[in-house]
């Protein structure tokens, strides 16, 4: 039979995933907005969306 069987989504896991997007977009948003005015925060906040977007890779595999 050799056919790979996909796991879908519960409504629960799709609801936290679109959450996590949204999450990483401000991270992103936030870290941009202090590109000038505080490069460091910027570097931190960027780190944390980076964190974000890895957890959401595992979470599509």
């Amino acid at each position: 039979m050799e056919q790979q069987i996909t796991e879908r989504m519960s409504e629960e896991h799709m609801d936290t995933y679109k959450m996590l997007v949204k999450y990483h977009n401000n991270f992103k948003r936030i870290a941009n907005m202090y590109k000038k005015g505080n490069p460091k925060l910027s570097e931190e906040v960027n780190l944390v969306a980076e964190e974000i977007k890895k957890h959401l890779k595992t979470i599509l595999k």
